[in-house]
């Protein structure tokens, strides 16, 4: 089965772009559910604590020392191996620069707006029977259901245009690192939070999410982009890892294969796992025709204009 992403113009035809409106409705979404959260934390008082927090969990010590560890590892261990500073690292540590500064406070009011209008408009989707389970089991099935979501968002983004042009970003890296785990358009995680928020307002219902748990979700959505070849043995049958994922972030992975975060096995129900062969050269990644701007195109400008390119990207058309 053959699976099509959306296509994207190339970059040579953006002189004849008109807006996407589809691209304006998402950033306008976001906007107005930035303002739901905003307004919702301001009443209460609370919105620098609850940014704080979201910090904290988001780039906590524990992801800083993984993100390092897996940069020593990709020099010693490289699938593919690539000078420490070439384009494709500087670019994505710009990426990862905007992701501490605008994303993750972006991330954590998209949470907070999503929980707010489910738990005030859909408040009958939350159970009273998971009270009496123990916590930790709580967490564990809310864990899973979650990455169940971002299944689905991913799915999401790989199959609807709007959404694949801000998605199309991450997919544009042909060096791929951990540090790629950060290359993200800001506006990509719309369906993402949406669909991972649902299982804690019906499961948790007014339990706060423990913040290690957030801390270790994230840690395990980052480790796969490292440029490796571990395929984690029998537990990568079960966990994501580099080598899968790296699949996903070649050419064909791109058109919808190994949509995975940190579980395979929704992969595997939807018949879209493809499982890693050991000792096979690793795939080349990116986007066939390079159909948006990149670091690696020798015409493209520098990092920074290059960055200001790909996020107005999204929101052009012919």
């Amino acid at each position: 089965m053959t699976i099509t992403a959306p296509a994207l113009e190339s970059p040579a035809r953006t002189h004849s772009r008109k807006l996407y409106l589809p691209a304006l409705l998402v950033a306008a979404t976001t906007a107005w559910l930035v303002s739901v959260a905003v307004d919702t934390l301001g009443r209460a008082g609370s919105l620098g604590k609850v940014l704080s927090a979201g910090r904290a969990e988001l780039v906590a010590p524990a992801v800083v020392v993984l993100v390092a560890t897996a940069l020593v590892c990709e020099h010693i261990w490289p699938a593919e191996r690539r000078p420490l500073l070439s384009k494709g690292h500087l670019h994505d540590a710009l990426f990862l620069v905007l992701h501490v500064v605008a994303v993750v406070p972006l991330m954590t009011l998209l949470g907070v707006a999503f929980a707010e209008l489910l738990v005030g408009h859909a408040g009958w989707m939350a159970v009273a029977w998971t009270a009496a389970w123990p916590t930790w089991s709580v967490l564990a099935v809310t864990i899973i259901l979650m990455d169940a979501g971002n299944w689905l968002a991913h799915f999401a983004d790989h199959r609807i245009g709007a959404l694949w042009r801000f998605h199309a970003v991450h997919h544009s890296q042909e060096e791929l690192s951990v540090l790629t785990t950060f290359r993200a358009h800001p506006l990509s995680h719309l369906a993402g939070f949406f669909l991972g928020t649902v299982p804690v307002v019906v499961l948790m219902g007014h339990r706060p999410m423990a913040p290690a748990v957030i801390t270790a979700y994230v840690c395990l959505g980052t480790l796969p982009h490292t440029n490796v070849d571990w395929s984690f043995g029998v537990l990568g049958k079960v966990f994501v890892s580099p080598a899968y994922h790296r699949i996903h972030h070649s050419y064909e992975g791109s058109r919808g294969i190994n949509l995975g975060v940190v579980l395979t096995v929704w992969d595997v129900v939807a018949s879209r796992a493809c499982m890693p062969v050991k000792g096979s050269s690793p795939c080349p990644t990116g986007l066939p025709d390079r159909p948006l701007m990149t670091e690696q195109d020798p015409r493209s400008r520098r990092h920074l204009g290059l960055l200001a390119g790909q996020l107005a990207e999204p929101f052009g058309r012919r």
